[in-house]
């Protein structure tokens, strides 16, 4: 396997990543205290179904992952609709 490091000072080689970070800061790190490692673990993984189905990603088009599985199950049953 081979590794492609980001290049120090240069995190737009991995807008991806560095855009979930900026996030998950935001939306999780700065809005809780956390009392130790099992705490902060837990609550990140209760927000994780939230961020996972519920919440709308710009990448979806504004979709929530649910709606867009849903719209990509009925275009994968009616091929008509994939062109």
């Amino acid at each position: 396997m081979l590794w492609h490091y980001i290049a120090p000072g240069n995190p737009q080689q991995n807008g991806f990543i560095e855009s979930f970070n900026r996030r998950f800061r935001d939306e999780c790190l700065n809005e809780h205290l956390f009392r130790n490692l099992a705490h902060a673990r837990s609550v990140i993984k209760g927000l994780r179904p939230d961020h996972n189905a519920v919440r709308p990603h710009t990448s979806l088009g504004g979709m929530t992952p649910e709606v867009f599985a849903q719209h990509t199950d009925k275009a994968y049953s009616n091929p008509q609709t994939l062109t």
